[in-house]
């Protein structure tokens, strides 16, 4: 049983994972290959922040990101993507499987994702997406503040 087992079973969370056979590289690839619609997708990005690093866990429809909203919701100066190595060091994972729960970072939430009874994130494996409710992804995250819909 992986840690991300153990974390949700630990939490009593309904979940799924699904295996599949080839890597889903881009939230339009996990639409597609679940059969649900892109703001469903979930992907986990670690921003880097003058006050540390944070998640941001974001519903894969929401486009590009503005930095200096985001700096103003979290109340600090600079905002920018981690780099792929530093995402790596800080998580233990490769981007495109930074896993949306167990990483013990704060984060930043897309409340957009309660428009659905599920999302569809990373695991930490390649080969292999959570199902989850978007409620018990927030339960088990340290959500320090918020996206709002576009």
């Amino acid at each position: 049983m992986t840690a991300l087992h153990t974390l949700l079973h630990n939490k009593n969370i309904s979940f799924e994972m699904i295996a599949h056979p080839q890597p889903i590289r881009s939230a339009q690839d996990g639409a597609d290959y679940f059969g649900i619609e892109i703001g469903q997708t979930a992907p986990t990005l670690v921003l880097e922040t003058d006050r540390g690093y944070i998640s941001a866990i974001l519903s894969g429809d929401r486009g590009r990101l503005d930095f200096q909203k985001i700096a103003a919701i979290l109340g600090c100066r600079e905002v920018k993507l981690a780099s792929p190595q530093k995402v790596e060091e800080i998580t233990g994972f490769r981007i495109g499987t930074v896993p949306l729960v167990g990483l013990f970072l704060p984060c930043l939430f897309d409340r957009s994702l309660f428009r659905y009874p599920e999302v569809y994130g990373g695991t930490g494996e390649t080969h292999s997406t959570l199902k989850i409710s978007p409620v018990d992804v927030e339960a088990v995250n340290q959500v320090l503040a918020y996206l709002e819909y576009p």
